[in-house]
């Protein structure tokens, strides 16, 4: 025979059973703690490197152009060409400054002729003066005369010279031994005065130029050695030295422009590559510098900052966060300015998942 219970007492029994159910439950759930890698807060020594790109070239190049204007006529230099100082690279067509040339002769030739009549003149008036047969005004009207065309044929000398100097404008030679790097112009082709028609490399001297910021720009000087790497050359690293740090910011590139000449270049090296430069400098103090690693810096709003991991135990620890600042990139990390000291450990990876006051498991 079966006892029918009432519902409440069904009620109650059901709620008796999922109490205890749910208590076994919280009795055997184990709290799930994030594990998290951290690292010791260190010092380094007062070094720091900064490496910063530019762009290798020949210590001097030499734009190549005409003194005078004219149409090109004979043109013998392509890129690459090695060439000689005082080989004619280019000509231009001579005819108007040839004809200059030969109105100035016939015109001086003229004078010279004139010249020597009154030289002549002057001279028989002279005799005659002095033997007493000739007035002095007719010998101060010959020495005149003689003097006249003396600095008029004077005057022509000087404009033949010119006229034959503007004429060997019209042949362009290379100022000094070196490689042609760029040609622009073609035969036929109408050039300007001062119009760049191809660029030299003069010499093996090669050099790099780049920009600094202005942050670094003053632990930067002239002499100063550093270490210079080509993408394009591998296993190879090259030593330069700064040779110029202009006192002048470029407004085209926010940066100071710098000069560093290789001091022991190859063959391999062109101008025209992309180069690393790495700078060695020293700490302004004489103290050891507190780093942190990258990996353990963020950043929110407020600025920098870090998870400091305080142990609660070997395992249990919780993370608090700690606003930084920081100084210069080293190759081992951020230098910390201020907010840490040697010794606190950070944590070193997720980042974004941790929250101010988090217990994590410690690794």
């Amino acid at each position: 025979m079966f006892t029918v219970l009432r519902p409440s007492y069904l009620i109650i029994l059901f709620s008796t059973i999922i109490f205890i159910i749910s208590c076994g439950e919280d009795e055997i759930k184990e709290e799930v703690l994030r594990p998290v890698r951290y690292q010791k807060i260190f010092t380094t020594g007062g070094a720091s490197e900064r490496t910063f790109t530019g762009t290798a070239k020949v210590g001097i190049e030499s734009n190549l152009s005409f003194k005078v204007g004219g149409t090109i006529n004979e043109i013998k230099l392509k890129v690459g060409d090695l060439v000689k100082k005082g080989q004619v690279l280019a000509k231009l067509i001579p005819t108007d400054l040839s004809l200059q040339v030969k109105e100035a002769e016939a015109a001086l030739k003229e004078a010279e002729s004139q010249l020597l009549n009154a030289k002549n003149n002057y001279n028989r008036i002279k005799q005659l003066y002095e033997n007493n047969t000739a007035s002095k005004s007719d010998l101060d009207k010959a020495r005149s005369s003689y003097e006249s065309g003396s600095a008029s044929a004077e005057r022509l000398r000087n404009s033949l010279k010119l006229a034959r100097q503007q004429l060997s404008y019209t042949s362009l030679k290379a100022p000094a031994d070196g490689m042609i790097a760029v040609s622009n112009s073609e035969i036929n082709e109408n050039v300007q005065v001062g119009e760049t028609i191809a660029v030299i490399n003069v010499g093996n001297e090669m050099e790099v130029s780049l920009g600094l910021p202005e942050n670094v720009i003053n632990r930067v000087n002239k002499g100063m050695n550093v270490k210079v790497n080509f993408s394009s050359i591998q296993n190879k690293s090259f030593d330069g030295i700064v040779n110029e740090v202009s006192p002048s910011i470029d407004i085209n590139t926010s940066t100071y422009p710098v000069r560093v000449i290789i001091k022991n270049p190859s063959k391999n090296l062109k101008s025209g590559m992309a180069a690393n430069i790495k700078f060695s400098f020293s700490s302004v103090s004489t103290k050891e510098l507190i780093i942190v690693p990258v990996n353990a810096v963020g950043e929110d709003s407020k600025g920098r900052f870090v998870f400091l991991v305080e142990s609660e135990s070997e395992e249990i620890g919780v993370v608090k966060k700690q606003h930084i600042e920081i100084g210069e990139l080293t190759k081992e990390g951020f230098e910390i300015v201020t907010g840490l000291s040697v010794g606190q450990k950070v944590a070193t990876a997720g980042l974004q998942t941790l929250l101010d006051g988090q217990k994590v498991r410690i690794k």
